[in-house]
This record gives C-alpha cells, sequence and structure tokens, in this order.
C-alpha cells in the first residue's frame, strides 16, 4: 500500500550498514519550514542519549529535522554517546543548510554498543538525496527493529471548512508496556498549532492509547514521541473548540497505531482488550486492568487458549484496591464465563474456549462496586516471544 505524506514535511529511509542483510536502517524526516514540535519520552530513569538531547532541545518548541538510526540504541554509551547523538544532528543540519539545534535524534536497537559513526556519516549525503514527500514507507521501514511490518497511520480532518492531514509512523515490538511511549513515534500534521496546545492534544492521545498498551511489561530507555505541525494548510488551532474538533483524529491516529503495535508484537498470536468496569473508581479500575494486562500467567493462557479464569481473579486481587470477591462477573467477548464469582459451568467454559481460538478478542471484568472503569490493549506470550528474545543480539 503506497501511503501520501503529509504536506510540508519530507521523509526517507536507506540502508548504512547498521543492521543485518542490508536493511534500511537510517531515517529521516524534514520539514520544509521550521514546525512547532511536542514530545514525550521515556520515564525509565536510564535513558539513552538521544532522548536527554532531545528533552533539551524540545524546550525551544521548534524542529526541522528529525534523524532515525535502528540496530542500535546508543544508550550506556557515556560521554562518547551523547558527543555521537549530537554529530549526528550537526551532520543532518549541515547537509540540509539549517540550523543544528532545530535537528533531533532518535535511536532504537542493542544497549550498550557505540554507534559506528563512520557508516552513518557516510550515509547522510544519500538520505538527504532520498527524501521526498512520499517517503513515509522508506522511514518507517528504516526505523524498525523486531517488527515484522512497518506501522503507519493517515488520516484527514477539518477545523472551519479547512482540511487537514495527520500521519504517524511507530516501532516496536518488544520492550512495550504503558509507562509513557516505549517506543519510537513520529507524528506530523500541516495544522497551524502552537507549541502549547500540540503539548496538550499530544499528552491527552498518549493517554488514551500508547499508555495503554503492553507486550511484554518492560520500559525501553529510548522511548520517543514527537508531534510536528508545519502549519502548511489554511487550518488554524486558535482556541480549544479548534482543539476538539482535532483531538478526535490525533486520538485515533494514536489508538490505531498503538493496536498495530501490539498485533505485530514479538511473537504475539493474540491481541486482547482488557477491560475493567464497575470499579470504585476509575483509578481503582486502571490498576487492576494494568495488573491484569501483565499477568504473565494469564498471558501463556491465551497462547494456550486456556480459559483459565482463576488467573483473572487472582491478579484482581492482587492489584492492591479494594473489591468485593463475590459479585464480580466476567466476559469472554459476550460469553458470561463467571457470575458473582462462581464458574458458569462447562457449556460456558467450551463457548468462552472458542472465544480465545480467535485473533482478537475481549475480556471484561465487571466488578459491580461503581462507575469506574478502564481498559488496556495487551496479547499472549508465546514460545516464538521467548526465542527472538533469547538470541536478540545473535
Amino acid at each position: 500500500m503506497k501511503f501520501k505524506g503529509c504536506p510540508g514535511f519530507k521523509l526517507a529511509g536507506v540502508a548504512c550498514g547498521l543492521k543485518k542483510n542490508n536493511a534500511m536502517d537510517l531515517g529521516l524526516i524534514y520539514a520544509e519550514l521550521p514546525a512547532n514540535v511536542a514530545g514525550v519520552f521515556t520515564r525509565n530513569k536510564i535513558k539513552a542519549a538521544p532522548v536527554l538531547l532531545d528533552q533539551e532541545r524540545i524546550k525551544s518548541g521548534t524542529c526541522q529535522a528529525i534523524i532515525v538510526n535502528s540496530g542500535n540504541a546508543n544508550c550506556c554509551t557515556g560521554g562518547q554517546g551523547m558527543r555521537d547523538a549530537i554529530h549526528m544532528t550537526q551532520l543532518t543540519a549541515a547537509g540540509l543548510g539549517i540550523s543544528e539545534d532545530l535537528v533531533m535524534v532518535a535511536s532504537t536497537g542493542v544497549i550498550g554498543k557505540p554507534l559506528p559513526m563512520d557508516k552513518i556519516e557516510g550515509a547522510i549525503p544519500d538520505l538527504i538525496q532520498a527524501l521526498n514527500l512520499n517517503g513515509v514507507a522508506d522511514f518507517a521501514g528504516a526505523i524498525m527493529t523486531t517488527d515484522t511490518v512497518p506501522k503507519i497511520v493517515v488520516r484527514h480532518g477539518e477545523v472551519n471548512g479547512n482540511l487537514f492531514t495527520i500521519t504517524g509512523v511507530a516501532k516496536g515490538a518488544g520492550m512495550i508496556r504503558p509507562d509513557m511511549a516505549t517506543l519510537l513515534c513520529f507524528v506530523m500534521t500541516d495544522l497551524k498549532a502552537s507549541p502549547d496546545q500540540l503539548k496538550e492534544m499530544l499528552a491527552a492521545a498518549v493517554a488514551k492509547s500508547l499508555n495503554r498498551i503492553t507486550i511484554d511489561g518492560d520500559t525501553s530507555t529510548n522511548d520517543t514521541v514527537l508531534l510536528m505541525a508545519s502549519g502548511f494548510s489554511e487550518a488554524i488551532v486558535s482556541e480549544s473548540g479548534q482543539m476538539a474538533a482535532v483531538q478526535p483524529i490525533l486520538d485515533d491516529v494514536f489508538v490505531t497505531l498503538a493496536k498495530q503495535l501490539v498485533q505485530d508484537g514479538e511473537g504475539v498470536t493474540k491481541l486482547v482488550e482488557v477491560v475493567v468496569k464497575g470499579a470504585s473508581s476509575d483509578a481503582d479500575a486502571e490498576q487492576i486492568v494494568d495488573t491484569v494486562a501483565h499477568s504473565n500467567l494469564l498471558k501463556t493462557a491465551f497462547f494456550g487458549e486456556d480459559a483459565n479464569w482463576g488467573r483473572i481473579f487472582a491478579a484482581v486481587g492482587r492489584a492492591g484496591v479494594p473489591v468485593d470477591p463475590n459479585t464480580i462477573d466476567l466476559y469472554f467477548d459476550d460469553v458470561l464465563m463467571v457470575q458473582d464469582s462462581l464458574g458458569c459451568g462447562d457449556q460456558a467454559e467450551s463457548k468462552a474456549t472458542a472465544v480465545l481460538k480467535k485473533p482478537e478478542f475481549t475480556v471484561t471484568i465487571d466488578l459491580k462496586m461503581g462507575h469506574g472503569s478502564a481498559s488496556m490493549l495487551t496479547c499472549d506470550f508465546s514460545i516464538d516471544y521467548v526465542k527472538i528474545n533469547a538470541d536478540y543480539r545473535s
């Protein structure tokens, strides 16, 4: 499928030798004019050099280019790592003829290995030469690590009769948990919006999407999400009502990317939405859904297509919030498996097992205590997940 880019942006991806088999591993986003920008970054206390650099540069609220490499995280690489991150931005800025301060950088891959800067330096001129308005697919391919497919979403909207585009690209298949972004994600729009407006809309979108997914419960050192607005359209976000018109479309981009990430998780065979409702508060529901979605025992049961509902109840009970152990209902899709904390019998279990054989399904836990609710996307743990991560560096 061919994806059209977002007005005001050119993208590219090339191979520079960081990954095996001459796969693309160096990507670039270039805004034809300086764009307003907002970002969110990993909460991991150990942060890669590119994250630390971007956290400083994003304070200006302006960005014109983002250079991204895969195959090497440039994390835990000491002072040389920061010098290499800065050097990547210097080389990019020089090639594009823009200020170094307008270039951000992101890296993903193996932690603890210095970047082979000679390879990156040699490839940047070709990368810049390859920039084009429809280069989003090449860029998406260049930032992948264990991903098997690129993640791209394009949506269109309207503000006061003026059309706008939002294009999002993400990567991530492992080291994914809802603790900010847990991946790399770059979203471009031709809206006219201030950095503060972008920051507010981005925070809201991430809360509903990238902070609602888990693959393996690990938080990466390199998580970076950047939202850039080129201002190339006549769609202007100048008041809260216009932000409200944009927010659902931005949310849709992020939610769709989040779903694509979990679907393509390492070794994933099942995409599962866990829903908790009837909690005393939304905060309680969030704590319970987080505990259930991260249960390794439950995730292996999903892989085995085993309707072992006791594992769900055990997770609910250890979530650390008050529950009534005698009133819980449990559904697999629309199959009532447990009513008032008692199993509904062999026929219900047979129907639930049929649900578990589907590639996508929903687990709903109704606590019947109040109006609090929350949901999260999770997946199964398969044999392939272990194999992929057992020899990730080899």
